[in-house]
């Protein structure tokens, strides 16, 4: 699985266009570039730092650049920066669909849709960092900011290969892998798990991160189409079920499945976490601009 995450000029300039909404912003170990949405914020000169690739040069203060050689940027005191975290599921189970026409191999479409997050955040000027995890926590791409990091970003989720495994709270509860820092966290999984999403949303909630759950589900599991008898296997565990496929029993299926992701959905509303199911058919900029916007979370 290492096709090219880069994204093509038209994608984007729409991503530009857009921007994360944080409910609280923080100041972090540098400040950002993005205004403070709070009320009675100041527009008093803060500092100087160095201009890095990607910050708006515009904010250059040539003046200083004169006299020292060196381009310096302007910061303000409600200049507060977000630090964007991006978690991608690689266990197998993520690595299915795409066997009829009209959707993707999920893998591959939460790949796309962290690339697009990314880079969204990293042109609003925000600190982005990404990890991949099967049962634990395989490689992570570090903190970085600026759009000229996109193609580190682009390089790193197009390297991202499938595990065989996967266990959420396993991975994400290993000692270093929380954050230190208040920010947003996002995930990317189809979260069919049997235990362990909600301690690890309450987990993340406890270390002060914003929680995204985008849940990513392929045609064939909300609408599968199966008929005769089968042999189910589980991609992970390898076990099997001998299965007479019928309308009963798909309905018995589409209402398991309705009950968990509206359990989670209502986990998360209770919460105040963004809960999003991501369906692979629907194009990735279709499905930012039109689900993402209206639950809030961007703008």
């Amino acid at each position: 699985m290492s096709r090219n995450m880069a994204l093509d000029s038209e994608t984007l300039l729409r991503l530009e266009r857009m921007s994360i909404t944080a409910k609280t912003r923080v100041r972090g170990t540098m400040q950002g570039k993005r205004r403070s949405r709070q009320t009675g914020a100041s527009l008093d000169f803060a500092d100087y730092r160095l201009y890095a690739p990607g910050d708006d040069i515009r904010q250059i203060d040539w003046n200083v650049y004169g006299r020292s050689g060196k381009p310096f940027v302007k910061l303000f005191l409600d200049e507060q920066e977000l630090i964007v975290r991006l978690w991608v599921d690689v266990s197998a189970s993520m690595n299915t669909g795409g066997e009829r026409s009209e959707g993707t191999n999920k893998l591959d479409y939460a790949k796309r849709l962290a690339a697009s997050i990314g880079y969204m955040a990293l042109a609003g000027y925000d600190r982005v960092g990404a990890g991949l995890f099967g049962e634990q926590v395989s490689s992570t791409l570090p903190v970085m900011r600026g759009k000229a990091s996109a193609r580190r970003l682009f390089q790193y989720l197009s390297e991202a290969k499938a595990e065989q495994t996967g266990d959420l709270f396993k991975a994400l509860g290993q000692p270093g892998t929380l954050p230190r820092q208040p920010g947003m966290t996002w995930l990317f999984s189809d979260f069919l798990y049997e235990s362990g999403v909600y301690e690890t949303l309450n987990m993340l909630a406890a270390a002060r991160q914003e929680v995204v759950v985008v849940q990513v589900l392929s045609p064939e599991e909300l609408h599968p189409e199966l008929t005769g008898d089968l042999r189910l296997v589980d991609i992970e565990s390898g076990t099997g079920k001998e299965v007479a496929m019928s309308g009963k029993v798909l309905k018995a299926y589409k209402e398991a499945l309705d009950s968990y992701t509206g359990a989670l959905r209502g986990y998360c509303h209770e919460r105040g976490i963004t809960y999003a199911l991501a369906p692979t058919n629907v194009p990735v900029l279709e499905w930012i601009a039109g689900t993402m916007r209206s639950s809030g979370v961007l703008q």
